[in-house]
């Protein structure tokens, strides 16, 4: 099934996520939450999957047509049981936000094998557990788009002590190619977003480890110095996005990483 011709839709049409059912893991706090409320506004039934099933029922609370459930984005088994809990309350799947991630700060040479496995396990198999389990019932119904949290650590380093956390968002794009060259003829979409730094309650909280990690004083002041729009993101920035990529303005895009940097991968 190919991508359809939306030639004569309206831009109405177009931008209407109405009816339409949607999960986004780590969706209780920062970029998550920000595109849990964009898909909201929009008028899709959003599934608020988190770790921290109290602050996803909080965001949710918030929220028209919203649920949380409890989800450890690492587990395969998980991953499934929410995508068929969608299904089966809502009849469809059609939109899944693969999100939840870390960036714990460690020196790689005194890297142990186990942090390294922890945030390979959550940011990387993580994305293609989501992506399993979302892909088995859009592509029998023929439609759907995933949407991968990548970073511009895809693109190259970006300072010390995040050497797994920069290999696994060079392997979400790389992934997410392949994803999109394999779900393709079904009419599934893979797409990806490669935000800069993103101010959230976790880069609040982290700023001092983030600073030490860059070597400066203060890692907001020294990035926003580095990007032409001269500040950091912020979680609606990626929201937006994300929004655009989720709806039929961007029918026609899929396998591609796009950067919400304010210009930084410019320079």
């Amino acid at each position: 099934m190919s991508l359809p011709d939306l030639t004569e839709a309206s831009l109405a049409d177009l931008v209407s996520l109405e009816g339409r059912t949607a999960v986004i893991t780590g969706g209780a706090a920062g970029i998550g939450a920000a595109i849990a409320r964009r898909f909201d506004e929009a008028g899709a039934h959003v599934t608020i999957a988190d770790l921290d099933l109290a602050a996803a029922e909080k965001t949710a609370s918030e929220l028209s047509r919203a649920a949380a459930v409890h989800l450890d984005a690492s587990n395969s088994r998980q991953n499934i049981e929410v995508a068929e809990g969608v299904v089966e309350e809502h009849g469809r799947l059609d939109i899944w936000v693969n999100n939840a991630g870390i960036y714990p700060f460690v020196d790689l040479v005194d890297m142990t094998p186990e942090q390294w496995h922890t945030v390979i396990s959550l940011n990387l198999d993580g994305v293609f557990f989501g992506s399993r389990a979302a892909m088995r019932p859009m592509v029998a119904a023929g439609r759907g788009v995933i949407i991968n949290l990548a970073s511009t650590a895809a693109y190259g380093a970006e300072g010390g002590g995040i050497a797994h956390y920069t290999a696994s968002k060079h392997g979400v794009r790389g992934f997410t190619k392949a994803l999109a060259f394999e779900l393709g003829p079904s009419g599934v979409r893979a797409v990806a977003l490669a935000p800069t730094l993103v101010e959230t309650p976790g880069t609040l909280a982290d700023r001092d480890a983030i600073s030490a990690g860059m070597g400066v004083e203060n890692a907001h002041d020294a990035f926003a110095e580095q990007i032409p729009a001269r500040r950091i993101g912020y979680p609606d920035d990626v929201a937006r996005v994300a929004y655009f990529l989720a709806s039929d303005l961007a029918a026609f895009v899929s396998g591609d990483t796009i950067l919400v940097d304010g210009g930084l991968r410019s320079r």
